[in-house]
């Protein structure tokens, strides 16, 4: 891999810029990507503009860019876009500095020349998208602002991520206006492309979402992905008919479509135990509803404990005496557990509470 350091003047970097909305925004002669179609809008507030014309102005140092090279010899800024942005836009006459009220055209001929000449310091970076990957997630830790996703994004470029970016990198994007009441996150942070990512490859891990990326780097379009993304919220919205959004964007309905959209489920009974688990003191993780009732498995439930009073309670009433084996236990080596179990309308409270020893409640669990 080859990392370099490149002073460039901002005559230079402003040279050709053009923002096509949409269509993204380039400086650079038209080298430089430095907000991708679809790409992450721009965010710095006008406070956060001026501070980057005011430390130009004053000839101060900005904070050193990253840009990666790309296969083709064009470039992506990775680290700098909200400065990149802001000094663009002035040369361009977007806004006028607030602590003088002159735009770049109000300068006198000098001072525009001044501010032409000032030297930005860049990182350029190529190499394998292993080796960028691994180079830019450590300048990430160093402080850049940038979310691992928007990290592959650039290591991973080509057609197949400029066409899912249009699907998914943008508020208002066609998935957030489909699933945002079923995914959390933003848009503009790839929050949403990562999800689909996830959802479709089964990944668990950020490598598996790298190789994914990689399989497909170089694919004509993202149809694929968005058409998966359309299928898995077309069934959850089928499947759980109510919305509730507060608890619906934190399940990885994915990984629970890939398993279950072939079954045919009673929707208005799903419906009816929903309300009813939204009701029930002792479902403490309500988001684990919808996988519990797909799956049956308690655990996504996480029923609510019984508290150490109620536990010495019984160790007391039953003198350390677990019910199953009939043996002596110290308290520390028995475990509370429902007498009538929660599904069967057990309650979570102190005349239902049983100390077991640990094997026997672990065989009880088992069944």
């Amino acid at each position: 891999m080859e990392i370099r350091l490149k002073e460039i003047t901002i005559r230079e970097l402003t040279e050709g810029y053009q923002d096509n909305a949409e269509n993204g925004v380039r400086g650079y002669a038209g080298r430089l990507d430095i907000r991708p179609p679809y790409q992450r809008e721009f965010v710095y507030n006008n406070k956060q503009r001026d501070a980057v014309i005011d430390t130009v102005m004053k000839k101060f140092p900005l904070n050193v860019m990253y840009w990666a090279v790309r296969d083709d010899g064009t470039y992506e800024v990775i680290d700098g876009q909200q400065r990149t942005l802001s000094i663009c836009q002035y040369v361009n006459g977007d806004f006028s500095f607030s602590k003088t009220g002159y735009a770049f055209y109000n300068l006198t001929e000098d001072e525009q020349q001044e501010f032409l000449k000032y030297k930005l310091m860049v990182y350029l970076c190529s190499g394998t998208s292993r080796e960028k990957l691994d180079w830019f997630e450590t300048i990430n830790i160093a402080g850049a602002e940038l979310t691992a996703q928007e990290l592959r994004n650039a290591v991973f470029s080509g057609p197949w991520i400029s066409d899912a970016k249009r699907y998914f990198s943008k508020n208002g994007c066609p998935a957030y206006k489909q699933g945002s009441s079923y995914v959390s996150g933003s848009p503009i942070r790839q929050d949403y492309l990562e999800t689909a990512i996830r959802w479709i490859s089964g990944a668990k891990n950020n490598e598996e979402i790298r190789e994914y990326m990689s399989r497909h780097q170089h694919d004509t379009n993202a149809l694929a992905l968005w058409s998966y993304f359309q299928s898995v919220i077309t069934w959850v919205q089928g499947t759980f008919v109510k919305k509730r959004e507060k608890f619906m964007k934190s399940v990885d309905w994915g990984e629970l479509y890939n398993h279950y959209k072939d079954n045919i489920y009673d929707t208005a009974l799903l419906e009816q135990e929903t309300a009813r688990l939204l009701m029930d003191d002792d479902v403490t993780r309500k988001s684990g509803i919808y996988p519990y009732l797909l799956t049956g498995d308690e655990r996504h439930l996480s029923i609510r404990a019984f508290t150490p009073a109620m536990a010495q309670a019984a160790y007391e009433r039953q003198q350390g005496i677990c019910p199953r084996c009939g043996k002596h236990f110290d308290f520390k080596d028995m475990e509370a557990d429902h007498i009538t179990p929660w599904h069967a309308g057990g309650r979570t409270v102190a005349d239902n509470c049983q100390m077991l020893c640990r094997d026997c409640n672990r065989r009880k669990s088992g069944k």
